[in-house]
């Protein structure tokens, strides 16, 4: 029974340090390039998800290939990744 018990804590351990191995970190240069472009109110907002988008892609594509997967696979990881890695844009 302990034995289950310890087994059961380390998987769940290790699926978290798997998950949050995949969220990329947030991309800093985000605001300082739409700072620079001097954005504000709608475009400030649409410019910071296409950037944050564009750099969770970048990381997961890299986190694909290091798991080394290709195909329906490769697809399939990098969908989810980006949809976690990114803020949904329904909450009101």
């Amino acid at each position: 029974m302990l034995k289950r018990i310890l087994a059961a804590g380390i998987f769940a351990a290790w699926v978290s340090a798997a998950a949050s191995a995949q969220t990329p970190p947030p991309a800093p240069d985000c605001a300082a390039r739409a700072t620079e472009k001097k954005l504000h109110g709608a475009a400030l907002n649409s410019f910071m998800k296409k950037c944050e988008r564009d750099a969770a892609a970048a990381s997961c594509d890299a986190a694909a290939v290091e798991k080394k997967l290709a195909g329906a696979a490769k697809m399939s990881f990098t969908k989810k990744c980006i949809k976690d890695a990114t803020p949904t844009s329904n909450a009101q």
